[in-house]
């Protein structure tokens, strides 16, 4: 009877240690070969994989030939495609990793291949053969796999020159730098500015000998504005506004503050022109002018 009761534990243990197996991840059926390029059929290396015992030579790869590895995940002995699939290769060295995500199928059947261009230049320089770790995992209670099947000894050319390491761009702290901005435009010389203001301020008496060569009326000046005063009035005002807007665009103001004035003093200068032109119309088809 004591013997009965000392036993059962172990068998608990023992049961438990079954189920937990039974509900793992893993693989079956791997094969891994390597190929060069143009290499006929049979030629390169070809082996079978184990999910408990790596192989016992390291695999070799050159700088033409492209590995490749064909499995069946399985959980729980089944065939089965799980979440994560990854080949991860480690220097032994350095610690540095990089890794191939297996492409599974609903079937459970995956497979990855790389050549020398796609490992990076650090792994391609170790002095030790890399590490392969086959990773299986998935959502769920199943535990996931994680062992070292083989190891891989790069083999590059040894009259080619060696690859270099180029430093990532990585973002940070960077010394200040100091700009110097572009000064404000300024108006012209003071000089320049007033020989042209004296050069227009001179075509206005010739401006108004003009009018009085051509018959200008200024007797007209009273009954335009009875007739409109308000068209006539912002007409001849607008104008006025439009010569003080570029003096101060000339003078102080940006092209951004300017724009905005002139637009609305145009708009004026357009409504009340129209009106204002009207008027000096009907007056001309009366025979006043």
């Amino acid at each position: 009877m004591r013997f009965l009761r000392s036993l059962i534990p172990s068998v608990l243990v023992l049961g438990a240690g079954i189920v937990e197996a039974a509900s793992s991840w893993s693989f079956d059926e791997a094969i891994i070969s390597v190929n060069g390029k143009g290499a006929g059929v049979g030629a390169g290396f070809k082996d079978k994989l184990s999910d408990h015992v790596p192989l016992s030579k390291p695999v070799e790869l050159g700088q033409a030939d492209t590995l490749k590895i064909i499995l069946t995940a399985t959980e729980a002995g089944k065939p089965k495609r799980p979440h994560q699939a990854f080949l991860l290769l480690r220097d032994q060295d350095t610690g540095l990793e990089t890794s191939f995500p297996l492409t599974v199928k609903d079937s459970g059947k995956g497979k990855v291949d790389f050549t020398q261009k796609d490992l990076p230049v650090q792994l391609l320089t170790s002095s030790q053969p890399l590490r392969a770790t086959l990773l299986l995992a998935s959502f769920g209670t199943s535990q996931g796999f994680s062992n070292h099947v083989f190891n891989l000894n790069v083999k590059t050319d040894p009259n080619a020159p060696q690859p270099k390491y180029e430093k990532p761009l990585r973002y940070g702290k960077l010394e200040e730098i100091n700009h110097i901005f572009k000064a404000d435009p300024k108006s012209g010389p003071v000089v320049i500015s007033v020989f042209f203001v004296l050069a227009v301020l001179a075509t206005v008496p010739i401006l108004f000998g003009t009018w009085a060569y051509l018959g200008a009326n200024l007797s007209h000046l009273s009954k335009a504005t009875a007739a409109a005063p308000i068209s006539h009035g912002l007409f001849f005002s607008s104008i006025v506004c439009m010569e003080g807007i570029f003096f101060l665009y000339y003078y102080k103001w940006s092209l951004f503050k300017t724009l905005p004035f002139a637009g609305v003093v145009g708009l004026v200068t357009f409504l009340s022109g129209t009106k204002a032109l009207s008027e000096v119309q009907s007056r001309r088809l009366a025979g006043e002018r």
